[in-house]
This record gives structure tokens, C-alpha cells and sequence, in this order.
């Protein structure tokens, strides 16, 4: 009798230290969030600067191909559009190592971490040489996608040597995500940029004919960008076997073995994340073909405004890696508390930068066109484009960083299905009524993304509540 005594104290004792503890929650987040600010703003500047460099190069080459003629600058636009969506997929499959060698290595288990960068280098390269191999048969549909005979012609070639590009690209993101995972996101910015700038450098000289090579033209673009992607993993491996930074796991790494179960599980997580991108990449996609329907100045407009967004949006997709770093380092040291404090941190800081860019897209919106295109026409509808994209900043913001958080919880699946809702549910649907049943116009397509965006960001941040809502608790139990 007098143990059941014991333990209904016990219980009772418990429970009023949950009541507590959920009442003094928000408490808790207020006092800890703030010393997270800098850490993960530091910690997510590389990858905005090594996103940054690669827009560069994206410039770097139109601008370069632009000087041989419409037909060169319409081919690797087209190359590159249906490259771009195989390309997404593949890389952000390879994101899936970062949560869980976060999480091995927050908890001090170095072997474990060690394992898992062994599986991805078998997982992922199977997965990136069939991911090749299934675009270069997208190939053979190209002549059959409304293009032009002569564009494809010149697309084509180029397109393939883009698909070699995948080999080692794959490669390069599996050592740039292992260190991600161990909290070191500057060796892959570095690279990143010496190889971006070693891609315009061979632009030049092989798109034109310069020190002596000749002028390949649009394979001159092609051979750069598969060049500086061989040197990429190149360059990290060096640096894979010469830093002390890695040196525990080049003495370790041998001991572990490959495990069909823990490449399975690798590409379950993945595989999700992969599609995370490519629903994204594609649902953008279908939008501007949307766009293309009203007009050829709509269209137009369309792009300025969707290019000056995905400057901003690198500064989002860098919170977001940061946060997936962070919040898989304190699941493995089982810091909860850390954990919500972080992401509401990450929250606080794209919701501030992404705002920031809110405010410029309003009050430049008439400016802002005006460098990309001397059309009057073109530079009004992007002007109105440009207030709902305001909108569209915070909510793209909050649903990246959430996605971020998420994968550090290995938290993947249902995400996934809710990106396919709120975008080919919601987002495309809503936009074709807007745009074409109540003739809204080009803002009308906007609107769509707008909802789907708002949607997926709520659903996201629910999720992300529900999943940590009793994990402060567990924490204060172990203490």
C-alpha cells in the first residue's frame, strides 16, 4: 500500500513539473533564442555566398553565350531548363547525409558519423549514375518539347555534356553535406567559389577562342561547366585528406562497413528531399509556361521578378541549412530546449532579412525592372508583380527555413506530400483562376503561389510545434 503511495506521489510530482514546464515554455524560448542569432547567421553565410557565386556564373554565361547570337543564348537556356529539374532532385537527395551525420556527431559519436559518410559515398553515387543515365535518355525527348529545329540542335550536345556534369557534381555534395553535417559549411563555400570563378575564366577562353584554344562556342560553356565540376570534388578530397579538421575519420572510416540497411534508410530520407526540390523547381516551371499563355511582355515581366526574388531567396535557403545543421547537432546531444531556441532564432532572422527585401520590392518595384528592361509595358506589369511578390518573400522565407528544421528532425515524408497539395493543389489551380477564369492577369498566377506558399509555411510550422511540443520536457526529465 504504501508503494502505490510512493508512486502516485511520484505521478503527481511529475505531472505538476509538466504543468510547469509548459507553462514557463515560451519563457524558456525567450531567454535562449537570442545567443543562437549569431551562430546560425555565421554558420549560414557561406552557403548564401557559394549560392551567390553560382548566380554569378548563371549570368557569367548568358551574358557570354548572348554575344554569339539568339539561337546559342535560346539552346542553353533550353538545356539548362530541362537539366535544371533532373539537377535539383539529384542534390537535394544528397541533403538527406547532413541530418544524420548532424546528429551523430552532436551526440560525440564520431564512428557513426564516419559510417554514414561511407554510405552516402556508395548510395549516392549508384544513385547519382542512374539519375545520369535517366537524363541522357530525356534527351531523346527534346526534338519532341515545341522547340525550334535549330535550337535543338545546338541544345542538344551541350545538354549532354551538362548530364556527364552529374557524376561528379553528386560526388562534390556528398563531401560538402558530410561537412555540413559536422557544423563546417566554409570548405564548400570556398571551393565553390574558386570553381565558379575557374567556369567564368574557362568561359571565356573557350567560348571565344583565346590563348590559343579554339572557339568551341556553346560546347565552350558546356566543357567549362563540366571542368569546373570535375575540379570540385577534386579540390575537397584534397582538402578531405590534408586537414586535421577531417583527420579522425581518414583514420576511422576504414573500420566502419557499407550496410544495405543504412543506405536504405539513407536514400528513404533523401529520396523525399529530393522531390521536396523537384516539386518546387517544377511547379515554378509550370507557372511560367502559365505566364507565357498571356503574353510574351507578361512572360517577360514574369522572369525579372522571379530573378530578383531568387536573390533574396539565397539568403532563406542559407537559414535553412544552418538550421538543419544546428537542429540535428542538439537532437544528437539531446538539447531540446537548444533546438526550438534555434529554429524560432533562424525564424527571427529570415523573417527580418526576407522582410527587408519585402520593403525593397515595394518601394523599388517601378526601379528595379527598369535594369533589366527598357520596355514600358514589361517594367508596369513587373511593378505589379512586385507587390505581390512582397508577400511572397515572408512566407517563401518561413516555408524553406521550416523544410530546414524538419529534415534535422529526419522529418521528410509527410512534408513531401504536403509541398505536392499546396502547390499543384493549391498554388497552380488557384493561379490558372485567378489569372485566366476571373482575368486578373498575370498578378493572378502570383496569387497562387502566394496561397500555396502561406499554406505550406502554416502547415510546416504546425508540424514543426507538434513533433518538439513535449521535448523541452523530456530534457528536463533527463536533468
Amino acid at each position: 500500500m504504501s508503494g502505490l503511495r510512493i508512486r502516485w506521489l511520484g505521478q503527481k510530482r511529475i505531472s505538476l513539473q509538466v504543468i510547469f514546464e509548459i507553462m514557463n515554455q515560451n519563457n524558456i524560448i525567450k531567454e535562449t533564442y537570442s545567443r543562437h542569432y549569431g551562430p546560425n547567421l555565421i554558420l549560414a553565410m557561406p552557403v548564401m555566398l557559394a549560392q551567390a557565386g553560382q548566380m554569378v556564373v548563371v549570368l557569367a554565361d548568358n551574358l557570354m553565350v548572348g554575344q554569339l547570337g539568339t539561337v546559342p543564348l535560346a539552346a542553353v537556356s533550353f538545356a539548362n531548363t530541362v537539366f535544371v529539374v533532373g539537377m535539383v532532385f539529384g542534390l537535394g537527395m544528397v541533403n538527406g547525409l547532413t541530418p544524420l551525420v548532424g546528429k551523430a556527431y552532436g551526440g560525440g559519436n564520431k564512428q557513426l558519423a564516419a559510417s554514414w559518410f561511407k554510405q552516402g559515398l556508395y548510395a549516392f553515387q549508384a544513385a547519382g549514375f542512374v539519375l545520369t543515365l535517366l537524363l541522357w535518355l530525356v534527351g531523346y525527348l527534346m526534338p519532341f518539347m515545341g522547340q525550334p529545329a535549330d535550337v535543338v540542335e545546338v541544345a542538344l550536345p551541350y545538354y549532354r555534356v551538362l548530364v556527364v556534369s552529374m557524376i561528379p557534381f553528386v560526388l562534390f555534395f556528398t563531401f560538402k553535406q558530410f561537412a555540413e553535417g559536422l557544423g563546417n559549411t566554409r570548405i564548400a563555400m570556398v571551393i565553390t567559389v574558386s570553381a565558379n570563378l575557374l567556369n567564368i575564366f574557362l568561359n571565356y577562353i573557350w567560348i571565344f577562342g583565346k590563348l590559343g584554344f579554339p572557339a568551341y562556342g556553346v560546347m565552350g560553356a558546356g566543357y567549362a561547366t563540366l571542368t569546373a565540376r570535375i575540379v570540385m570534388p577534386l579540390l575537397f578530397m584534397w582538402v578531405y585528406f590534408k586537414f586535421d579538421f577531417f583527420r579522425y575519420y581518414r583514420r576511422h572510416i576504414g573500420e566502419t562497413k557499407f550496410s544495405w540497411d543504412k543506405s536504405l534508410y539513407l536514400m528513404r530520407l533523401g529520396l523525399p528531399i529530393g522531390g521536396q526540390h523537384f516539386i518546387e523547381v517544377l511547379s515554378f516551371s509550370l507557372g511560367s509556361i502559365m505566364m507565357g499563355w498571356l503574353g510574351a511582355a507578361d512572360l517577360a515581366a514574369h522572369q525579372i521578378v522571379l530573378s530578383f526574388a531568387s536573390f533574396t531567396f539565397m539568403v532563406a535557403q542559407g537559414i535553412a541549412a544552418a538550421t538543419t545543421v544546428k537542429v540535428s547537432q542538439f537532437v544528437g546531444q539531446k538539447r531540446f530546449n537548444a533546438l526550438r531556441a534555434t529554429v524560432f532564432a533562424s525564424l527571427h532572422l529570415v523573417m527580418a532579412l526576407m522582410g527587408s527585401g519585402a520593403i525593397l520590392f515595394i518601394f523599388g518595384r517601378n526601379f528595379i525592372p527598369g535594369l533589366f528592361i527598357d520596355s514600358g509595358e514589361v517594367i508596369a506589369i513587373a511593378a505589379g508583380l512586385m507587390i505581390v511578390a512582397a508577400a511572397f518573400q515572408l512566407f517563401d522565407g518561413l516555408q524553406v527555413t521550416m523544410l530546414g528544421a524538419l529534415r534535422g528532425l529526419e522529418d521528410v515524408n509527410l512534408p513531401f506530400g504536403m509541398l505536392i497539395v499546396a502547390y499543384f493543389v493549391l498554388a497552380l489551380p488557384v493561379g490558372y483562376f485567378f489569372a485566366f477564369t476571373l482575368n486578373v492577369g498575370p498578378s493572378g498566377i502570383w496569387y497562387g503561389y502566394l496561397l500555396g506558399l502561406f499554406s505550406i509555411s502554416m502547415f510546416l510550422l504546425l508540424r514543426f510545434r507538434w513533433l518538439t511540443r513535449n521535448m523541452h520536457l523530456s530534457e528536463s526529465f533527463d536533468k
